[in-house]
């Protein structure tokens, strides 16, 4: 953990805000509630008229985002010296905005980017927007837990040594699961290639401020790294920051990429509490995340005594896709209860008021952070207890057994028949003519949407990529599970977007890519 060199307890954005928002004048500007004034009786009941004050434009005495000369720049100066990058850039469209602009600045149209397979789609969206060519590599895979771990130096390193003339690196880190994989060395690789690495590290913002948490993307020299500060810290839902250190980056091509992903009316309560949490963060941080990590703990340890239950645990971290895992994130996995990680997530919601963020055909995944007490780590043990106690039976048992049967998204997305076929590039597919044909009519065909199941959120099927026979079949699973289809037309997948005449047998007549 470094020291920061300047006034951590200054907020200057948030104390500007607090400012406005108090003053008495005649409002001739936007938004058109004017205040609260005029906003909707049951708005005013919800949010209250302290925060519709609050909720106002780019008045002069609180900057503006795309030309920050003032109190916005005051506070992206703070928040670098807090979370030690050379420069830090305020969010408000959250860390997709952050990835989609990482990959319009460093890749041209053609130009080739290595990545995982099991990335965001975001980084889809800023593959489809920049026309960068991904070179996708194969994450490592755990059987036992049914999850996708990181992409191991290794495998960069093979990649580059196929395409030396890539542009960046881009990988996850932490995955949603807090897998951690060796950064520092892939930072290396990146480096010794000349080019940068990229961070998605949309669920590690907290990592700067202990010790016992992995290493920080920007600690283990990322050249750049998105952050969602709203995941696991306190700024308000869509906050995020993008951090740059070095030379590697082109900044003022960055900056322009924001503004082309950003709203030219940004929240203003969205930028205070980036301001507002990194002052938290930097002046008691450590304090506060080591409370979280007592109370990840002591869930992690009462839960992994619990039958038929086990846990994601930081002694797994044994391999070069997995070095590290994030203990405020616990992973438990369901299916010896005979119930998806979906259906577990129903009973759980409905009948406990206990609500996981991800639900998974296998497990269930909670994020513990700052915000978590004691009492809803006990509301949360005590749940599982009871579901083991009255859930566990031999009936749903056998029926879990025929469902672990079934493909998983990590299993299908490890395999040559997704990887290694992808006809176009995601722009050229995304924008080329295209029609919608029924599901069994698809397959071979040239997938025209992006395809992502929830859980867990992986893209199944990208554009430019080739429709197979398991990918439908995982995609039907899902939605027969529980979990939901996005990304494409037709959410109850009766039907697919296709590019109209491509197809496998063109590909191997060897038809060109872009």
């Amino acid at each position: 953990m470094r020291k920061p060199k300047l006034d951590q307890t200054r907020t200057p954005l948030l104390s500007a805000l607090q400012a406005c928002a108090g003053r008495k004048d005649a409002p001739f500007y936007t938004p058109g509630h004017k205040r609260g004034r005029g906003v909707s009786p049951r708005m005013l009941e919800l949010i209250g008229k302290v925060a519709l004050c609050a909720d106002l434009p780019e008045l002069p005495e609180l900057d503006h985002l795309f030309a920050a000369q003032g109190v916005i720049q005051d506070a992206q100066e703070l928040a670098a010296d807090a979370f030690g990058s050379d420069r830090t850039w305020f969010l408000v469209n959250g860390s997709t905005c952050g990835v989609i602009a990482a990959i319009l600045a460093t890749c041209n149209p053609g130009e080739k980017i290595i990545l995982p397979r099991n990335v965001h789609q975001s980084a889809i969206s800023g593959l489809i927007l920049s026309g960068a060519i991904p070179i996708f590599v194969t994450p490592e895979y755990d059987p036992v837990s049914d999850i996708a771990h990181s992409i191991t130096p290794a495998a960069v390193a093979d990649a580059l040594e196929h395409h030396p003339d890539a542009r960046a690196v881009m990988i996850v880190y932490p995955t949603y699961y807090g897998v951690c994989g060796d950064i520092a060395a892939i930072a290396q690789i990146a480096h010794q290639h000349g080019i940068p690495l990229l961070v998605d590290e949309a669920h590690g913002p907290h990592f700067a401020f202990h010790p016992d948490l992995p290493i920080a993307a920007l600690v283990a020299e990322a050249d750049l790294t998105v952050q969602s500060t709203h995941k696991v810290l306190s700024a308000i839902t869509q906050a995020g920051m993008l951090h740059v250190q070095g030379d590697r980056i082109d900044r003022d091509r960055l900056s322009k990429s924001l503004q082309i992903v950003q709203s030219t009316s940004p929240n203003y309560l969205l930028l205070a509490s980036l301001d507002a949490a990194r002052h938290q963060m930097a002046t008691q941080g450590k304090d506060l995340m080591e409370q979280t990590l007592k109370l990840a703990d002591e869930a992690r340890s009462r839960i992994s005594q619990i039958p038929r239950l086990s846990i994601l645990s930081p002694n797994q971290a044994v391999t070069p896709g997995f070095t590290a895992l994030d203990r405020t994130r616990l992973t438990v996995t369901v299916s010896d209860l005979g119930m998806t990680g979906c259906t577990a997530d129903e009973i759980l919601n409905q009948q406990f008021c206990v609500v996981a963020e991800l639900p998974s055909l296998q497990h269930l995944t909670f994020i513990i952070s700052l915000g978590n007490t004691r009492e809803d780590i006990e509301q949360l043990v005590q749940a599982f207890e009871t579901l083991v106690e009255e859930q566990g039976t031999a009936e749903t048992r056998r029926r879990g057994d025929a469902e672990k049967t079934q493909s998983s998204i990590f299993n299908l997305l490890r395999t040559d028949k997704v990887l290694q076929s992808s006809i176009l590039t995601p722009r050229a597919a995304c924008f080329a003519p295209t029609e919608i044909l029924p599901i069994h009519q698809t397959i071979n065909r040239i997938s025209a949407e992006l395809v992502c199941p929830y859980p867990p959120g992986i893209p199944v099927l990208i554009p430019g990529e080739v429709i197979s026979e398991d990918a439908i079949a995982y995609l039907q699973y899902v939605l027969l599970a529980g979990g939901i289809i996005s990304g494409c037309a037709d959410p109850n997948l009766k039907t697919l977007r296709v590019v109209i005449g491509k197809n496998r047998a063109m590909f191997n007549s060897g038809v060109q890519q872009d």
